[in-house]
This record gives structure tokens, sequence and C-alpha cells, in this order.
């Protein structure tokens, strides 16, 4: 099992990158290879939804299930089918903002091919993840920015709001 670890400095409000990361219509936004998302059922640690990955040209199709679901602190996703994976979100207030730290623990799905072709999907993955993690930030960042801006206000600058 490889497991990537990485984590972001948001400015926007815990509940605020909660609210996106857990909505799994906004995935293919900031995951780089999601290419759908489809057959959204359930909330909270009850959701489940398919989903078509391309990971270094093959196509693969898989279910997520939402298996830990913490509002504005932690959610946990399990991945079956193409890739087998567990996805871990923890969010931490800060002065600035929130600090997402992600964690993919996942199963290389491609065997056959040896060590030499895990090592490059290992290092693919790797940066799939930077790109993800970014955009996250990217996404989470804009959408408070225009939250802000609908209300009248400025930007947030901290965890919680007023």
């Amino acid at each position: 099992m490889e497991t990537i670890r990485k984590s972001i400095e948001i400015r926007a409000t815990a509940d605020q990158v909660f609210t996106y990361l857990a909505n799994p219509e906004n995935d293919p936004e900031w995951v780089p290879s999601l290419m759908e998302v489809r057959n959204i059922s359930g909330s909270g640690s009850e959701m489940r939804y398919d989903w078509t990955y391309k990971m270094v040209g093959f196509k693969l199709d898989g279910e997520t299930r939402t298996v830990e679901h913490v509002p504005s602190e932690r959610l946990v996703v399990t991945t079956h089918g193409g890739v087998d994976s567990k996805w871990t979100y923890q969010l931490t207030p800060t002065a600035e903002g929130t600090r997402f730290d992600l964690s993919v623990e996942y199963e290389i799905p491609l065997p056959v091919l040896g060590k030499l072709a895990e090592k490059l999907v290992a290092r693919a993955n790797e940066r799939e993840v930077e790109v993800a993690i970014q955009n996250a930030k990217d996404q989470c960042e804009a959408r408070a920015k225009d939250r802000s801006a609908a209300a009248g206000g400025a930007e947030p600058t901290h965890a919680t709001s007023p």
C-alpha cells in the first residue's frame, strides 16, 4: 500500500472548506484525473457515489463510500473498484484560515507491469495529489472571496465565522 500526505493552508473557514470537499459534485474540479462522479446517494457518513478516474492513461471505474463525516473537521472516504484507496481529509482552524491535511492510501492496480511501472504510477500519483490539494485551495479561496464580496464584507482571515 502506498501513502501520500500533503498539507496546505487555505484562506477560508473550516466550514467553507469542509462544505466544498464533502460535496462529491466538486471532486472533478479539484482532483485532476477524476473524469466523472455519478449516482450520488445518501448523505454524511452514508454517502456513496460512482466515479471514473484516469490513471496514467487507463480509465478506471469504482465506488466511493464515506466512512467518517465530522463537519468542519474530518472526512474519510474509501474507494473500491478500479483503485482501492482511503482518503482522509483533516481540517484544522488557523489564524489565517484552515490547514487542510490530505492523506491518500492506495493499492497500485497494475501488478502485472512490475516494480518499474509501480514506481512510475506512484510518482504520477504523488504529482496528482500535489495538484489536487492546490486546486482545492484555489477553489475554496475563490468561493470564500465570492461569498464575502456578495455579503459586502472582507475576505475571511480566520477559521471561525463572527
